[in-house]
């Protein structure tokens, strides 16, 4: 290489988190522009964004130097890097040993650690100025690391700095150490300085204005060219030179980093592969004691043959063994994913889908060419998930499994929240302008959102905020714990990686997430939680318990008519996977009377199939409008159970190969690019081979195109058939539970929560529609889980809430209760208190939930007086006059007092507030009067509508979604006290009301009704935000505490592109309301819910 060179040894990326300001991919990028031909990635303390460097470094042709800087307990901060293999595994061990001892997030590491750990590492001390303290430090580094110890010259831009580097250099020659310079990159590029300060100002917690020394100590931390640097240190050339020769030291890469997944000893004496064998043939006849088809021994045959050529076998039988630990504990599971494309994953019981009767693509899962681990997910019931995760740990050891990390990035509202804090706006306007935001949004606020909420965009700093914001969408913010992703290894796993406690107990986790860990062909092992195992573990318990009937996900009575008649009305809320708009949208449509129909269901709602032009042409054709055309027979063979429309994955593989004649390898790759097409243009190669191809075999070259765009739209959003059959097992299993056993379905659903789309209101809501008797949370009945209770009917049972849905209350009281009340009902509030011996805000809980009135008859105003009343001894007063007296003085005995009863809506609202659900009037059912002035219609009559009608409804906003493949259309749910209505809210229409829409707990809404089949939607043209009404019942100054359900995307996000990755919840914003679209009310003496604010006893 002619001119300078140079090689930055100190460039932190933003995996030193809210220090760094740059990605390693801008890093890398920046360097390879400025003819740096190598660069250090040291962050503090962490080796968390090496991996990302690694393959930043192989994108750009800019050489990676493994280093670190480690940041110690006395204050003395270096750099360090691994000059080989061995020298990497002690870097992760020492870096793990700081992170057990000072815990999540932190690393205490002290001199002697980096003395024991550091062979083979070389050594850059961080020096401030030329002291004696620098000098003690130094002459401890030359003791330590001899010639592998160095002195760095880096500028401070402060005064005097020419001087302290002559005085810096002058020690170190004294002490026989040499010098290196570095630059200390915090940013790649000059103008990345104002957000550098920013993510300061947020880790400080502190404003911008308040920052002060914090500040970063110079400004020109950016990568600078060789001849900058040159001309920037030209007194110290040699200092200059030692940065090249401290690169060619350092001969380690990450490529070197062999992964060995832990031996399974199952069977002593056995390989694993004979083990693996000896398992898969033994379960296989117990799968099938009739004796195993023809058609599934060659597919095992087959898989076991492939398995041994990858040496796959010892993480079949791990999978195997936790497994069937769980099943030995009595914990719900069941594997999914590409995984069920495997007869070995079947018939070893990982899996459901017999190979029998489905078509089964092995290389979907394993692949030769490709060359990358299996991936196996198993869900367990979430409750009970813990127990799998602690078995693993013990049985493995802790030195070799731990779970991977996900690192939490900023999105739109987080972005603005710290942004807008470290800029000094206020509190109110940085709600007002995050309650533009729609849920996990990465674009950030555009200026017309801010610009509509009447902010001045010529203010500087609120101009300033919304750029900064939108440009630190995307930063890591720290990392947290996968769900359930293990990784598991046959030597030390912090021989690969850091380790470090997670915020759970008993738990750790490595640095690395699970896209690193793919990068490094590390196997992962994923222990997963379903909500909807639970929820049918608990339904399967109190069915045998209360209606003596066994049964379990295998045993459910197959292909119910009635079943399917339910999900063809779309009554699915509750049910797994078909309970969101889009689904029941499409039940009707669809008309599902198989299974296979139900995997279809769970496979076409799915942005693949959505943006590959599926959807409607498979269903023109089962509805009979579209002849069903098969060019070939080797097609009809491939596509004959979905009327010629690849809808899964597996399709459009064999699609290749049976008509353009891929290999399955081949076929394999072809999927993968088209999952990375939009990014790489990978595709563009497959698409001649495919496309020429199906002509050679005799397609047409139009079919051929078509094909292949049907494939495209696919990427990686399409649904392997054997996930979607898998999520139709529970899909089917729930939606029969449901159908048949409605009052089971409920309690075991409400016990389960939060999961599903909705909340709890409306899960008891369609239960009573279903006919379903609701009871109360009773202090003298409910246990902690809902329960269910005899009704006059032999067939149906009651469902008793549970102490579970009182808000704030906490189990370990509520189980105090439980116990102390034992077979002996309390008696009152006081017989309670003393028994079960309770804080009175646990009282107090209850009172707001109205757990007194069924068994004291206390309605919530005169038990929170009854608490008031509580204590342990008579007043001083009384008592005294009592022994005066020798009697027990009649004063000593508070008068019954006769408090002013709540009305109707006053009840309704503290219901909302405190159980987040009602068993009395709908809060609608309040404001009826004045809407039907209004010639509001109710949900049920505008879905019970023509065609084209226009008219306006209302109704309380349950469930927002905007899918990714809609386009900006926005789905809404409101309900009244008659039912629901599915709103439709167009992209201009969205803009138009946006602050409406994003704030309001009640919506007023004029359309026009579309209606297709058995499908109705109100299209909504104009929507009026009517929260200050629904505020008026039970005349509270406050917001109506609506309930939001996990189907909301603007409270709880939409699906992120990894839905087991969530993030916090987001701020909601403010109401504001058009004085305009308020309600007029008549008199009070008139109005039942026009109270006065009652008194608050707390």
């Amino acid at each position: 290489m002619s001119g300078p060179r140079y090689v930055e040894l100190q460039a932190t990326s933003h995996f030193s988190f809210l220090r760094g300001a740059s990605s390693a991919e801008e890093l890398f990028a920046q360097a390879a522009m400025l003819g740096i031909e190598a660069l250090g990635i040291v962050d503090r303390n962490s080796l968390a964004g090496i991996v990302r460097a690694h393959e930043a470094a192989k994108v750009t042709g800019v050489r990676l130097v493994v280093g670190c800087r480690l940041d110690l307990a006395d204050g003395m901060s270096m750099l360090v890097y691994p000059t080989d293999r061995a020298a990497y595994a002690r870097l992760c061990r020492m870096l793990s040993e700081g992170k057990r001892r000072a815990g999540k997030a932190k690393c205490h590491l002290e001199w002697r650690d980096v003395v024991a750990y550091g062979d083979g590492l070389i050594a850059i001390l961080l020096p401030d100025d030329s002291d004696e303290l620098c000098a003690e430090r130094l002459g401890r580094l030359r003791e330590a690391f001899g010639d592998r110890g160095y002195l760095a010259l880096t500028l401070r831009r402060r005064p005097n700095d020419q001087l302290r580097l002559h005085e810096l250099a002058n020690l170190a020659a004294s002490l026989r150490v040499e010098t290196v310079v570095t630059n200390d990159v915090l940013f790649h590029e000059p103008k990345r300085r104002v957000m550098q300060d920013v993510v300061t100002a947020i880790r400080h917690n502190v404003t911008i204005d308040a920052l002060g020394f914090r500040r970063e100590r110079h400004a020109d931390r950016f990568l600078k060219p060789p001849e900058e640097m040159q001309r920037l240190f030209a007194r110290y050339p040699e200092a200059l030179a030692r940065t090249l020769a401290i690169a060619r030291r350092c001969t380690f890469s990450m490529s070197e980093l062999e992964y060995q997944y832990p031996e399974e000893r199952s069977m002593p004496g056995l390989t694993p592969q004979e083990a693996l064998e000896k398992f898969t043939w033994e379960s296989a006849n117990e799968r099938y004691p009739e004796g195993v088809p023809d058609r599934v021994r060659k597919i095992l045959a087959h898989e076991l043959t492939l398995i041994r050529t990858l040496d796959y076998a010892p993480y079949f039988l791990t999978v195997n063994a936790i497994v069937r630990f769980a099943r030995s504990k009595g914990i719900l599971c069941q594997g999914r994913g590409s995984a069920a494309n495997s007869a070995v994953c079947y018939v070893l019981g990982i899996t459901s889908i017999d190979p029998d009767r489905n078509d089964l693509l092995f290389e979907r899962f394993v692949s030769v060419e490709r060359k990358e681990p299996p991936d196996i997910d198993v869900d367990f019931e979430h409750e009970r998930r813990e127990e799998v995760i602690q078995w693993v740990y013990e049985t493995y050891g802790r030195d070799r499994v731990a779970l991977c990390s996900t690192v939490i990035r900023y999105r739109s509202k987080g972005a603005l929240r710290d942004v807008g804090k470290a800029l000094g706006l206020t509190e109110d306007t940085i709600k007002m302008l995050s309650g533009q935001v729609w849920g996990w949004s990465r674009t950030g606020i555009e200026d017309k959102h801010a610009a509509d909420l009447n902010m001045n965009l010529g203010d500087r700093r609120l101009r300033l905020a919304l750029e900064l914001a939108r440009a630190l969408i995307g930063t890591p913010r720290h990392l947290s714990q996968h769900p359930g992703g293990f990784v598991l290894t046959r030597d030390r796993l912090d021989d690969l990686v850091p380790i470090e406690p997670a915020a759970m107990p008993d738990r750790q986790v490595v640095e690395w997430d699970k896209d690193d860990v793919d990068a490094l062909r590390m196997m992962k092992m994923d222990c997963l939680a379903l909500g909807m195992l639970s929820c049918m573990k608990r339904a399967f318990d109190l069915l045998s318990e209360h209606k003596g009937v066994a049964l379990d996900l295998a045993t459910i009575p197959a292909e119910d008519p009635r079943t399917y008649a339910m999900i063809r009305r779309a009554d699915t809320l509750g049910v797994f996977q078909i309970e969101s708009r889009a689904q029941m949208s499409m039940l009707p449509r669809l008309k599902p009377r198989t299974f296979y129909d139900l995997v279809i269901e769970v496979a076409i709602v799915r942005p693949g199939p959505i943006q590959g032009d599926m959807v409607h042409p498979y269903l023109r054709r089962r509805e009979g409008k579209e002849d069903v055309v098969y060019p070939t027979p080797e097609l009809e063979a491939v596509l004959g159970k979905t009327l010629g429309v690849p809808l899964f994955q597996e399709q459009a593989m064999k699609v290749s190969m049976v008509c353009a004649g891929f290999s399955a390898s081949e076929a394999d790759q072809l999927r993968r690019s088209m999952a990375t097409f939009k990014h790489t243009g990978g595709v563009s190669a497959f698409r001649d081979k495919l496309v020429n191809g199906m002509i050679a075999n005799g397609y047409t070259r139009e079919f051929a195109e078509k094909t292949f765009s049907q494939l495209e739209g696919f990427g990686s959003y399409g649904f392997p058939e054997s996930h979607a059959a898998s999520f139709a097992l529970l899909a089917y299993a729930s939606s029969w539970l449901k159908c048949h056993h409605p009052d089971v379905f409920c309690a075991a659903l409400l016990n389960a929560q939060p999961m599903g789309f909705y909340a709890p209101a409306q899960i008891v809501r369609d239960a009573r529609d279903h006919g379903v008797e609701m009871r109360p949370v009773d202090v003298n009945q409910s246990r902690w889980d809902c329960t269910l209770e005899p009704t006059g009917h032999e067939d149906r049972m009651a469902v008793r809430l549970g102490m579970r849905m009182v808000r704030s209350l906490a189990n370990g009281d509520a189980a105090q209760i439980i116990a102390a009340r034992g077979d002996r009902p309390f008696s009152s509030v006081d017989d309670l208190w003393r028994r079960a011996a309770v804080p009175a805000a646990a009282l107090v809980h209850l009172a707001d939930a109205d757990a007194f009135r069924a068994a004291f008859g206390l309605p919530r105003r005169d038990a929170m007086w009854a608490i008031k009343g509580l204590r342990d001894e008579p007043l001083p007063l009384f008592a005294a006059a009592s022994a005066r007296e020798a009697r027990i003085v009649p004063e000593i005995h508070e008068p019954a007092v006769a408090l002013r009863p709540m009305k109707a809506g006053g009840e309704v609202v503290e219901d909302y507030g405190h159980v987040g659900l009602t068993l009395r009037a709908h809060p609608l059912s309040f404001l009826r009067a004045d809407l039907a002035r209004r010639r509001v219609v109710t949900c049920a009559e505008a879905m019970a509508s023509r065609d084209g009608r226009w008219l306006e409804a209302a109704g309380l906003v349950l469930v927002r979604q905007m899918p990714g493949s809609a386009k900006g259309v926005m789905f809404i749910t409101i309900e009244d006290e008659s039912g629901i209505a599915n709103l439709v809210i167009w992209p201009q229409v969205f803009e138009q009301y946006r602050r409406t829409v994003l704030s309001a707990g009640m919506l007023s809404v004029r359309g026009r009704i579309q209606r297709e089949g058995e499908v109705v939607h109100l299209v909504a043209r104009h929507l009026s935000d009517l929260s200050g009404a629904l505020a008026s019942v039970g005349e509270r100054d406050d917001a109506f505490p609506l309930p939001h359900g996990r189907g909301d995307e603007l409270h709880h996000g939409s699906p992120p592109p990894d839905p087991r990755e969530l993030p916090p919840r987001g701020m909601r914003a403010r109401n504001f309301h058009d004085e305009l679209t308020k309600l007029s009310y008549p008199a009070p003496d008139t109005m039942p819910m026009k109270l006065p604010k009652p008194r608050d006893f707390r």
